[in-house]
């Protein structure tokens, strides 16, 4: 099956969790000088969950040069990765919400921690479609050096354990939690696998 088709759903997935990031800020009550101080955490939570969703799309694209058909197996390990990241804008609503009244306190944990845990669904997600693609024959590139495969699976594998550690740092930190996990959007940021020719 061609790759085409499967990039351009994933595409307009990725558009619509976006899309719906910026729908979840709202125009505070009151004063509107004070309020807008006061949504401060909103304001992170939704830059650093439009950094992740982007960046993750720019690598899904990066990931997808390098394949050159899908079978069924690798769509549906797609459609778990897409799962995933249209459920991204509803814990980042419930955080900047519950971190702008309480940064630790009420049930800020909870949904740092459910936040954490939408963040390690995404990255098995992604992980899954890449050791699928790299280790079932015909699915990518066979140009590609091995060397170079290894050297990306280990700097993915990387930013995969730190999304655990974010998300168990939630449970006592929350908002330090974001930040690691914003931190890990400008990892994946920087090219981690080899150019498709």
């Amino acid at each position: 099956m061609d790759r085409g088709r499967t990039e351009a759903f994933s595409d307009g997935v990725f558009a619509v969790a976006i899309t719906l990031l910026v729908l979840n800020l709202h125009a505070p009550e009151g004063e509107l000088k004070q309020g807008l101080l006061h949504m401060w955490p909103a304001y992170l939570a939704y830059v650093v969950s439009f950094l992740t969703v982007g960046i993750m799309w720019v690598n899904h694209h990066a990931m997808f040069q390098h394949v050159t058909r899908t079978d069924r197996t690798l769509q549906l390990l797609n459609l778990l990765l897409l799962m995933s990241v249209v459920l991204v804008p509803f814990p980042t609503d419930l955080l900047g919400e519950q971190l702008a009244h309480h940064l630790k306190a009420g049930d800020t944990i909870t949904v740092a921690f459910v936040y954490g845990l939408v963040m390690d669904f995404m990255a098995l997600g992604f992980s899954l479609v890449w050791f699928y693609a790299l280790l079932k024959p015909g699915i990518m590139q066979t140009r590609i050096p091995r060397g170079q495969l290894r050297i990306a699976t280990f700097r993915f594998s990387i930013g995969a354990i730190f999304y655990v550690v974010g998300t168990v740092v939630a449970l006592f930190q929350p908002l330090v939690s974001l930040i690691i996990f914003g931190l890990l959007s400008l990892y994946y940021a920087f090219e981690h696998l080899p150019r498709a020719e």
